[in-house]
């Protein structure tokens, strides 16, 4: 597995549209772990992918007709297999953190890299998916020198009160021995 271009190469890619240049690509330094699961609490099937690029069928269900209007993305999915799916470059803003602030400073979009895992607040994730993570992990840790351990937080750690993922099934403790 190696970075190329901002492009994960064991990724199959997916480009959303929902993207855009970063003010500084050196300032990458922020990781955000996030989760995703359409219909909620249900994993498997091409909704994620339809919602980051803007497909999804709003009369496939009726949360679906609730949320295509949004426009998302975020960088890497790793679903429950560990298959990782790709919708932006590393390099590029991708639109996964919403209104955000870290360490005193807002739109972390603009110097983040998101990853959401398959999953729900309250669904333990697999053990493939924490193995995966890691791996992925370990890597954007030397692509990126500004990105440490201490710069990986939680969607719910940038944006309190309005997002709660990863939730509490994901196991911080467990991701982190395995980054050692």
């Amino acid at each position: 597995m190696q970075i190329d271009n901002g492009w994960l190469s064991s990724a199959t890619q997916m480009p959303s549209p929902n993207i855009d240049q970063r003010p500084d690509v050196g300032d990458i330094n922020l990781l955000v772990i996030h989760n995703i699961s359409l219909p909620p609490n249900q994993f498997g099937g091409p909704h994620i992918g339809e919602l980051f690029t803007n497909c999804l069928d709003p009369a496939g269900d009726d949360y679906f007709a609730e949320i295509c209007h949004l426009r998302v993305s975020s960088h890497l999915l790793i679903d429950r297999l560990g298959h990782i799916t790709q919708f932006a470059a590393f390099d590029q803003l991708a639109w996964h953190a919403g209104v955000s602030q870290f360490d005193g400073r807002d739109n972390c979009n603009d110097f983040s890299i998101g990853i959401e895992m398959e999953g729900a607040d309250h669904i333990l994730y697999t053990e493939r998916q924490y193995e995966v993570l890691a791996s992925v992990t370990q890597l954007l840790l030397k692509h990126y020198p500004r990105l440490n351990r201490d710069r990986i937080v939680g969607h719910s750690d940038i944006a309190p009160g309005r997002k709660t993922d990863p939730g509490e099934a994901f196991e911080w403790q467990r991701y982190k021995k395995l980054l050692s």
